[in-house]
């Protein structure tokens, strides 16, 4: 199975450059690994791509486990003119008690069940057959005599009396359906009358004066080892199994449908088999809610974060392998244990860096590019206070290898980043934004580096109404805008989070757009000052 790489949720430079260089890392020591968006990329990440020439990894929007990853019964269905017969047997040899109809485009036409098969055998009506001439002949396990027609269609009668008793009691016509021995009187009188079909029981012979008067009217007939009894009795199966259907719009489950999903609606419907379709009312087999249903879950690897909140959607049914991280540690736990790897680094993409070196193996230029670029934009060009050493040794080797000048180029990146006049003021906000649970609370803290903090200062009500439109999903929130050339940033809040902000950063006063001088890190300056308020106490 092909293992995801991914960062966080609205992905940043990091995040993005490091899933797409690990991948290239994992997959040149032979793991098979894609790497993953999980949301639109920010200005600085595409210029970044687009600048080394790296194509942009592809949208994920969920790693739930899906109904078409269940190793569900794929070939339980069956045409709906096929006969009873075949549905039965088809039921016993899948072991299931139900199966879907379809028709000869594939698509879900009904769902029949044992119980409505042993229904029609008891109560059905026992004198009447319709249904093909091969379903018959397969029913029956009969040899084709003559045969006229595709459809029989009529009446089925025994010719279990007298000659002359018969002739008084039964008029024949085209319609019926004659179980007739080597009895010549009788025969000759079918086939007089144009019957629809003449059934031979135990193998039974008919001469050949009748049989030329037989094919000149056209008479379907075959032969069978079965005795009378047993052929009136068997081929009521050969009927279309379609004519006992009385589940024409079944329950059923989509092959894209969440198997969690699907378990908690089985609890309401309290069904045991349901037909798998596809987005086109296909069918495409049946699951068992008792069956042993085994999957196999999504692998993934983590990059740049390891928290619930900030990951995929269905995180929890993933097979997470291994994280690389340098954040703090967060509330994600694995069944068994996985490689984790989490140094107080300024970036992620140092880490990778590191990485390649212990498995010896040859950087190329685009990527040395963009692992220099998620260096530069994490640590705010080598002057951000998460700034270590490793970054720096990481970042002039990988400077000199994407064959860039390290403080004109990350210049040029800074400038790309920065422009926000185009943005709405939901884009800023989400830009870069991420979630903490504290205290069963949920708060979230945004930041966007840019030179232009004029234009927000321009619409700072629009900016502070949509922060506080967020108010029903976090008790607070905050958005501060780095000024990498001030070294400071600006921080504008809902309205509950006056108090805090002004607690966090010991304020005298706190005012929309209050700038916070040499304050730029979310990890080492933002997180842990309003962590340090809130910890041990409730959200205000």
């Amino acid at each position: 199975m092909t293992t995801y790489i991914f960062g966080h949720k609205n992905p940043d430079t990091d995040s993005v450059c490091s899933s797409i260089a690990l991948a290239y890392l994992k997959n040149e020591i032979g793991e098979k690994c894609v790497p993953k968006v999980l949301g639109d990329l920010n200005n600085e990440t595409k210029f970044v791509l687009d600048y080394f020439k790296v194509d942009t990894p592809s949208y994920l929007n969920d790693v739930r486990v899906r109904i078409k990853k269940i190793k569900y019964d794929k070939k339980a269905f069956i045409n709906e003119y096929a006969s009873i017969d075949e549905a039965f047997k088809l039921m016993q040899k899948r072991n299931i008690t139900a199966i879907p109809l379809i028709n000869d485009n594939r698509k879900l036409t009904g769902y029949v069940t044992l119980k409505e098969i042993a229904k029609f055998l008891i109560n059905g009506d026992k004198e009447k057959i319709n249904t093909t001439f091969a379903n018959i002949v397969a029913t029956l396990e009969a040899k084709i005599i003559t045969q006229y027609d595709e459809v029989i269609k009529g009446n089925i009668l025994v010719a279990g009396m007298q000659s002359k008793d018969f002739f008084d009691a039964v008029q024949l016509n085209s319609d019926d359906i004659l179980i007739v021995g080597d009895r010549y009187r009788i025969l000759d009188y079918a086939i007089d009358s144009k019957v629809k079909l003449i059934i031979l029981p135990f193998n039974s012979t008919i001469n050949k004066e009748l049989l030329a008067k037989a094919k000149k009217n056209k008479i379907n007939i075959i032969e069978t080892a079965l005795g009378s009894y047993l052929i009136s009795n068997r081929i009521l199966l050969a009927n279309y199994i379609k004519s006992i259907n009385t589940n024409h719009d079944p329950v059923t489950v989509n092959n894209e449908d969440s198997y969690i999903e699907f378990k908690h609606m089985t609890h309401q419907v309290n069904h045991t088999n349901y037909p798998v379709v596809n987005n086109k009312g296909e069918c495409l087999g049946l699951i068992r809610l008792t069956g042993p249903n085994t999957y196999e879950k999504q692998k993934v690897i983590l990059v740049d974060h390891n928290n619930f909140a900030q990951s995929v959607d269905g995180i929890e049914e993933a097979d997470i392998v291994e994280i690389i991280d340098h954040h703090n540690l967060g509330a994600i736990g694995t069944n068994i244990p996985i490689n984790f790897r989490s140094r107080p680094v300024g970036c992620t993409a140092t880490m990778v860096y590191e990485m390649f070196l212990e498995n010896k193996v040859t950087i190329p230029k685009a990527i040395a590019g963009i692992l220099l670029s998620a260096i530069l934009s994490d640590t705010l060009l080598l002057t951000g206070p998460t700034t270590t050493e490793d970054d720096r040794f990481a970042a002039v080797k990988l400077s000199s290898l994407a064959k860039v000048d390290l403080e004109s180029y990350g210049i040029e990146m800074l400038k790309a980043a920065s422009s926000i006049a185009n943005m709405s003021v939901a884009d800023v906000i989400k830009n870069d934004f991420k979630t903490y649970n504290v205290n069963d609370e949920v708060i979230g803290i945004g930041q966007v580096i840019t030179m232009d903090f004029d234009y927000i200062k321009n619409n700072m009500e629009e900016f502070v109404t949509e922060l506080n439109n967020m108010t029903d999903r976090f008790k607070a929130v905050a958005l501060f805008v780095t000024d990498v050339i001030k070294k400071g940033s600006y921080v504008l809040y809902n309205d509950s989070a006056a108090e805090l902000i002004k607690d966090a950063f010991g304020l005298k006063e706190v005012r929309e757009g209050t700038f916070l001088a040499k304050k730029v890190s979310r990890k080492k300056d933002f997180l842990p000052n309003i962590l340090s308020i809130l910890d041990g106490s409730e959200l205000r």
